[in-house]
């Protein structure tokens, strides 16, 4: 009898010990980590102008470019070379816009499916320079033909680009109006390789002739003691010869043959550059520091 009470007293307090016990939680399902988009900045803008050293060498690009830059948020990457070499880069789809001045290469251009349409931009001019001495006694000549002649004729030192540029391919046709075509057999005759601003400095160390674009030659001319310009006159307006006027051109690479051209920042470039306020900014710019213009503007109204 005790052992069945004392058995009967432990069942008790075991159950009242149970009874006061805490539940037990509910589980809850694992609590999913949040969900965060990821934060990707806007892909930078870049514009790839494939242009001629001249347009770079007097200062123009720096000029007026921090403006289509800030206007468009868009970047311009330049590379300034020979016009024959913008025009190759922009024949390979690696460019999205060519400035140049080499007429006949830019009809081509557009004749073989690169570019859409060309676009007037602006003109200088071309200008022979030599040294102070003159030995060729080019000074008093009336064209580049007659120049070239008289420093073929007295075999006097001559330094060419040598590198395909508009430069060059002027130079060339004016040795060609004179019956000649030079080559490096003539030692007189220096083909360079160089861009316009290195071609220039050599002569002024070699004391060669060379032809130039005006605005290269008035943006180096403090870096040129040597040299006197000695076909072209002071200013465009007393150049003799017309002929050694120089247009530039705008042109799209065309996003047909190349889908990786940025067609829309392109075309805004060609808008802009093509704007009367930039056209603006060109036909001032060197009249300050030159007391003339480098470069007038002419697109078509």
């Amino acid at each position: 009898m005790k052992h069945f009470s004392f058995a009967l007293i432990l069942f008790l307090v075991v159950a009242a010990l149970l009874g006061c016990a805490a539940p037990a939680p509910t589980a809850l399902p694992p609590t999913a980590a949040p969900i965060v988009q990821p934060t990707q900045a806007p892909a930078a803008c870049a514009l790839r102008l494939a242009t001629t050293t001249s347009t770079a060498d007097s200062g123009l690009l720096a000029a007026i470019l921090p403006d289509f830059e800030k206007k468009f948020n868009c970047k311009v990457d330049v590379v300034a070379v020979g016009t024959g070499q913008a025009l190759e880069i922009g024949s390979k789809g690696d460019a999205d816009v060519v400035l140049v001045h080499a007429r006949k290469s830019e009809d081509k251009f557009v004749a073989d499916g690169f570019a859409k349409e060309r676009f007037d931009v602006m003109y200088n001019d071309f200008i022979l320079v030599g040294p102070k001495s003159d030995p060729a006694k080019v000074i008093g000549a009336e064209s580049g033909k007659d120049a070239f002649k008289l420093i073929a004729d007295s075999q006097s030192a001559f330094a060419s680009r040598g590198d395909k540029s508009g430069t060059n391919t002027k130079e060339l046709s004016i040795w060609a109006s004179a019956g000649m075509t030079p080559t490096k057999e003539m030692k007189w005759y220096n083909a360079l390789g160089q861009g316009m601003g290195e071609t220039l400095l050599a002569s002024n160390e070699g004391n060669f002739y060379t032809i130039a674009d005006r605005g290269t030659y008035l943006s180096l001319q403090a870096k040129l003691p040597n040299l006197v310009i000695v076909l072209g006159g002071e200013t465009i307006d007393q150049n003799p010869d017309k002929a050694l006027y120089n247009p530039y051109g705008v042109m799209v690479v065309n996003p047909d043959k190349f889908p990786s051209v940025n067609a829309g920042m392109a075309s805004n470039f060609i808008q802009w550059i093509l704007s009367p306020e930039t056209q603006t900014a060109i036909g001032a710019f060197g009249k300050e520091k030159f007391g003339q213009a480098l470069f007038y503007a002419n697109a078509a109204k």
